[in-house]
């Protein structure tokens, strides 16, 4: 027994699988999810081993990268031709050639079926315990094996309904999985708290309200994933309006006036977001978001001259180009989603000098010479009045001393296209005060979902009605909303393809470009490097890794078409 609980971790299906072996227990330790349970609440050490995963799943290689860089929006070459190689892992997700052995396929899914087994657990133990949030936390677990089977029937086109920790999960896919997630959210949300209640990093009402309206707004695709067109039931919109509505009429949230604000450092109390991953104490914050594609010369943070990029993914220039095109005639900076800045510069002969506390790098989409901290001999150079020197950064750490960090449009998989400064940059999460190295640390909450998503949900949902004018009205007011700087203009019309494009420029980089692709019909499309039309790839494969461990139930982990 002892040597099966060693292997569980490594090859986490079994613990759905197994029928036997009931006194099976993985142990969990110093996890917490939220500070607003005392260390001694008897229910708190049942239920956060059923929050902790979440930390693996978005972990920016993991769920970012079958999210994002399968997308149109990001893309990851060798960087230099040997850096971001991986076996060509990032090459295969971004070209749709990915396969059941690809590592960020099989990386995703373990963790995901990990928090279920987790949330099983805690689904039988809270019963008995003698605790007055015993509902509540049971509401919970049940709700976030729910949302953990709603990323697997996203990903990779089926979930696992387990109730006895010794029984075989049941495998549901299409209408059937869709149709039980949509039960199972229900019976969650009735002994749920309210955000007010019980704060951020937990599950509560409006959080499932606005999973069930994400459920709703993709049944369509999950009821048929190759079909040529979609059919969406004005039934299915209905729920999405109303559950929208309840989010909204709760008076619980309400949009943030500047869009970076959502990803600042200390984002846990902003209104706007509706349900995130507390990473407040969590060691392996996800700076990562922030480092990932910043250059490797590139310094954030004056107290830390180790905490730098690593020249990871950049945006397409097709992503690019749709915001050129919304703005014709104008920079895209007219759009405060695009670009914050933070940094001004008094020329490049001249020195431009920060104390610590007001250098701020700037934020969103990073475009052509880059200004930094410059770094030598492991030190920060200082102007004569001691506050920290800022001027045209150089890749020294990529041994080109005479080479500006210069980010250009034009980022593809040929050799002049992999270099180490190509494509346009994203530093949407800001990099965390705390993060001594940009991997660690990170005190941001990780937004799940957030209003705008509510507003733009219930907008396409009336689209889809062929209810224009409501549409209109949510896309305007969240273009709107930004009021900290210039908002931006609004529209004067809406349709579908506007719809898409809109959600782009809201929800870049946060792990939604996949899904939406697939529902508005453009995964199938060309952009760079990618021009693979088969529409199986809009599920990803089950992992070997899983299908074998699965080899003593013949027929039960049935591979996914295509693969």
């Amino acid at each position: 027994m002892k040597n099966i609980i060693k292997i569980v971790l490594f090859i986490p299906v079994f613990v759905l699988l197994m029928s036997g072996c009931t006194d099976l227990e993985e142990q969990v330790l110093d996890e917490t999810f939220s500070t607003s349970l005392p260390a001694t609440n008897p229910g708190q050490s049942i239920l956060a081993p059923a929050y902790s995963p979440l930390v693996s799943i978005y972990l920016h290689t993991n769920y970012f990268a079958l999210q994002e860089i399968t997308s149109d929006e990001a893309i990851l070459p060798y960087r230099g031709g040997t850096d971001w190689g991986d076996n060509g892992i990032y090459l295969e997700l971004h070209k749709h050639t990915y396969n059941s052995r690809t590592a960020n396929v099989r990386n995703t899914w373990n963790p995901l079926v990990q928090a279920l087994s987790r949330c099983v657990t805690a689904i039988n133990e809270l019963p008995a315990i003698v605790d007055p949030n015993k509902d509540v936390y049971l509401a919970e677990a049940i709700g976030m094996r729910a949302f953990y089977n709603m990323q697997l029937l996203d990903l990779y086109g089926l979930v696992f309904k387990k109730d006895d920790p010794g029984a075989p999960s049941e495998i549901l896919r299409g209408e059937q999985a869709t149709q039980y997630l949509i039960a199972e959210f229900k019976k969650a949300e009735a002994n749920l708290k309210t955000k007010s209640e019980v704060g951020h990093g937990r599950l509560t009402k409006g959080a499932v309200w606005g999973l069930l309206a994400r459920l709703y707004i993709n049944a369509a695709v999950y009821r048929d994933r190759v079909a040529a067109t979609f059919q969406f039931q004005n039934s299915d919109m209905d729920e999405v309006i109303k559950y929208c509505d309840q989010i909204i009429n709760a008076n619980q949230y309400s949009m943030s006036p500047e869009y970076f604000e959502l990803f600042d450092d200390k984002n846990s109390t902003n209104k706007e977001i509706v349900f995130a991953i507390d990473q407040r104490f969590n060691l392996n914050g996800h700076n990562r978001f922030a480092y990932f594609s910043l250059s490797g010369d590139q310094y954030p943070l004056p107290a830390f001259p180790g905490a730098n990029g690593t020249d990871g993914p950049g945006i397409t220039s097709d992503f690019y180009a749709s915001w050129v095109n919304a703005y014709p005639g104008q920079d895209p900076t007219i759009d405060p989603r695009f670009h914050k800045q933070n940094l001004a510069f008094t020329g490049a002969s001249a020195d431009t000098c920060y104390r610590a506390e007001d250098f701020k790098y700037n934020r969103g989409i990073l475009r052509g010479n880059q200004y930094g901290l410059i770094r030598v001999s492991g030190n920060f150079v200082k102007c004569t009045d001691g506050r920290f020197r800022v001027a045209q950064i150089f890749n020294l750490s990529r041994n080109r001393p005479t080479f500006p960090v210069n980010f250009t449009e034009k980022i593809d998989f040929t050799t002049q296209g992999s270099d180490y400064s190509t494509g346009y940059r994203v530093l949407k999460y800001e990099f965390s005060s705390t993060s001594n190295t940009g991997r660690n640390a990170g005190e941001h909450d990780i937004v799940i979902l957030r209003l705008a998503d509510v507003y733009l949900m219930r907008a396409e949902a009336q689209l889809r009605k062929n209810n224009t004018a409501p549409a209109l009205a949510d896309v305007n007011l969240v273009r709107a909303s930004r009021t900290a700087r210039k908002p931006a203009p609004a529209l004067a019309s809406i349709n579908l393809d506007l719809l898409f494009r809109e959600r782009g420029f809201e929800f870049y980089w946060e792990c939604l470009r996949r899904t939406d692709m697939i529902r508005f019909g453009k995964y199938e499309d060309k952009w760079t490097e990618k021009d693979d039309s088969d529409r199986n790839k809009r599920i990803f494969p089950l992992p070997q890794t899983a299908i074998d461990g699965a080899s003593n139930l013949p027929g039960y982990l049935v591979q996914n078409p295509g693969y």
